[in-house]
């Protein structure tokens, strides 16, 4: 790892940074995309490609072997738009900062992609003009949805056999919901793609297939560019609806001017109202000049999205400016222990300015830290950085006290950001380690891993004693029981995937148990008695008191509510978690020498478990959202298949112009292990398949009795 030292910022001015990230379903092109960036912007000489491992981005060695992306990798870089005379761009000849984040597009790294979007300001969501909108492709938008930001649709593998530029855009408004339509259409399709047209200026951009960066700009569209004029007018209109500048041109019947849309198009992009849509393609180097413009003119800065929700230290929620002279408030996003640098905590500056030297709060814990060493990464490379003011992304080296989604804050200004919002695993394995060695490793290897990863959990169960990894799917252990082996040398076991199965009741019952020991001296002494309730799915559990006239005396009120919870961490049938259940405390009674916490604590356990035990209790396992991309040729298979492992299909997508179809259906998760072997079989490795988690549903009998 090479480590550098920088002494000036990526942008003199806040309103020229662009902190955007890339984001799409799995072999849409996103790294092959990001490579094409750097190339064009100068940040790297030679481009690499995904096939033979030599990306930037991509610079694991587990995601060179796998060929996908696992981890978001950040690299900066700096892009001048062209000046075009009779063009009116909005930013033409002024330098810019892209901060640029290239993220997983495996639903296993969903975490990645949720911490990311946090952070940016914008997005370039890429999806194939072949296969269009993909199940992670919906994911991935309604996580942007989720934190509002605004983003470009780049409609890549225009030169694919198949590619429909307006098929895509017309699912991007149907499937996503969202008002999209072209800026930058592309001449051409398949073998014949060869350009593009801007809509606005209707100027071609003319690629050469000879030389990979060599572009011609030609005036105006020919006749066989098809109707670049309607998708004009078309955007005149669409704009035109949210408005008001546009609107008035329009009603009037006057033309609008290209500057005047222009900048109505990056008014309603950075309001979240418009998506701009570009076709290109980034494996031939057709249109990311262009792409990059575009970043330019209609992604928003740090200035841009304005001010940011947060607590004040009473817990009072306010609006956070993203001021320079302002107490700081910067938000860290991911953690990860590096080889040579150590603990390295990344920072999104939101308010203020973060200097080395300074010394900050996390309001979470109240601990204070001193800045030490700053640095701004690049792919696997490491620039010194002496301080970073509101809009930039860095890390900082050390800080211990600081876990993913806890807020740098100024001493005197106490605030706490929003965090990013992370799913819970669904899948598990038991671990042991294979040698003594490897036992007094695991707990740190472990820990540290959790530590980077909040979608990966790990515990040792009470009943069993071993030790349990928890995370987002197979792959995504899989991937971790590497890691711990190769950069923590814990090499461990692992059992067969063990399903997070829950437990609920379907009636009401009650029960009174009497807690009453004497062995000569002080003895134990507690009755309580306790009814449950079902409640309705996805409520949660609830306790409530209704215990009158002292029955129970209110200090050992606290221990029945823990026997309570106690019980409901393990169930009656498998040990599962008991959810959605209301238990309501009727009536007690204690003894004034012999009643104490623990008495009435084990009391209210059995009182609990016996009313579970008479309340028909049910198992519930989870279900997940299965979307698989089949060709014709093979849906029956699948469909078969899926039936065999008890799932419900919901429906069949329209077959694409390549003959693919997509079947969404909701499968047991237990009956889904090893089915990314099955599915390849099946479809003679054609087919491909993304889930996640869905929800929970009474499990079969077959289930309880296993």
């Amino acid at each position: 790892m090479r480590t550098t030292t920088t002494n000036t910022t990526p942008a003199t001015q806040r309103e020229r940074i662009r902190n955007i990230g890339i984001a799409a379903h799995i072999d849409a092109g996103k790294t092959t995309l990001t490579e094409r960036i750097l190339l064009a912007s100068g940040a790297i000489h030679h481009a690499g490609d995904v096939h033979e491992g030599n990306t930037t981005t991509d610079f694991d060695p587990l995601e060179r072997a796998k060929g996908i992306t696992i981890s978001a990798a950040a690299i900066p870089c700096a892009w001048t738009p062209r000046e075009e005379t009779g063009v009116a761009k909005l930013f033409a000849g002024q330098r810019h900062a892209l901060n640029i984040i290239d993220t997983p597009g495996h639903v296993d790294f969903t975490a990645e992609v949720e911490r990311s979007m946090r952070v940016l300001d914008g997005a370039i969501a890429v999806f194939s003009g072949v296969d269009g909108v993909q199940p992670q492709s919906e994911t991935v938008w309604r996580q942007a949805d989720r934190y509002g930001v605004p983003r470009l649709a780049f409609v890549n593998k225009m030169d694919r056999t198949g590619a429909d530029f307006m098929r895509v855009v017309k699912q991007l408004q149907t499937q996503l919901g969202t008002n999209a339509w072209p800026v930058l259409a592309p001449i051409g399709a398949e073998d014949e793609l060869r350009g593009q047209v801007d809509v606005i200026s209707q100027r071609r951009y003319i690629f050469s297939r000879e030389s990979q960066q060599s572009c011609t700009v030609e005036e105006g569209p020919s006749d066989d560019d098809g109707p670049a004029a309607a998708l004009r007018s078309e955007l005149v209109n669409r704009i035109a609806e949210l408005d008001d500048v546009v609107a008035e041109l329009w009603l009037s019947d006057q033309t609008v001017p290209d500057e005047v849309l222009r900048a109505a198009v990056r008014r309603q992009t950075l309001a979240g109202k418009f998506v701009p849509v570009i076709g290109g393609s980034a494996y031939r180097y057709v249109g990311i000049e262009p792409l990059l413009d575009a970043v330019v003119d209609f992604l928003p800065s740090p200035l841009d999205r304005g001010t940011t929700e947060a607590l004040n230290d009473e817990g009072e929620s306010i609006s956070v400016d993203n001021g320079v002279d302002a107490p700081l408030a910067a938000l860290a996003f991911k953690l990860v222990h590096d080889g040579q640098s150590g603990r390295l905590v990344y920072v999104r500056v939101y308010r203020g300015v973060l200097e080395r030297g300074m010394t900050v709060i996390n309001p979470r814990t109240g601990q204070r830290e001193r800045i030490g060493r700053m640095v701004r990464v690049v792919a696997d490379r490491r620039e010194e950085l002496s301080r970073a003011e509101a809009g930039d992304i860095c890390a900082v080296v050390g800080l211990r006290g600081f876990l993913t989604g806890d807020t740098l804050s100024d001493l005197d200004a106490i605030v706490s950001l929003e965090p990013p919002q992370f799913p819970q695993p669904v899948v598990s394995f038991a671990v042991e380690p294979r040698t003594s060695a490897d036992r007094e490793r695991m707990s740190v290897a472990l820990q540290r891993l959790a530590e980077e990863d909040p979608t990966f959990r790990t515990y040792t169960d009470a009943e069993t004693g071993q030790t349990i990894m928890a995370g987002m799917g197979e792959l995504h252990l899989e991937v971790l029981l590497t890691k711990l082996a190769r950069d923590h040398r814990v090499e461990l076991n692992s059992g067969a995937p063990q399903v997070a199965w829950r437990e609920t009741i379907e009636r009401s019952a009650e029960a009174d148990h009497l807690l009453k020991k004497q062995n000569g001296g002080q003895g134990s002494y507690a009755r309580v008695s306790l009814r449950v309730e079902p409640l309705p799915a996805g409520s949660g559990n609830r306790v409530e008191n209704r215990v009158q006239g002292g029955a129970i005396p209110s200090q050992f009120m606290r221990p029945v509510h823990a026997g309570i919870e106690s019980a409901l961490e393990a169930g009656v049938l498998r040990d599962s978690p008991v959810v959605d259940v209301l238990v309501t405390i009727l009536d007690g009674h204690s003894h004034a020498k012999d009643s104490n916490d623990l008495a009435f604590r084990l009391a209210a356990i059995e009182a609990t478990r016996e009313a579970l035990r008479a309340a028909r209790p049910v198992l519930l396992e989870p279900l997940m959202a299965v979307e698989c991309t089949v060709p014709e040729a093979h849906q029956g298979d699948i469909l078969g298949d899926l039936s065999r492992r008890r799932g419900q299909v919901l429906g069949l997508g329209m077959p694409a112009q390549n003959g693919v179809t997509v079947v969404r259906a909701e499968v047991p998760l237990a009956e889904l292990f090893g089915y990314a072997d099955a599915i390849r079989s099946l479809s003679k490795g054609r087919a491909s398949y993304t889930m996640k988690p869905a929800r929970y549903e009474r499990a079969p009998l077959s289930a309880i009795i296993t």
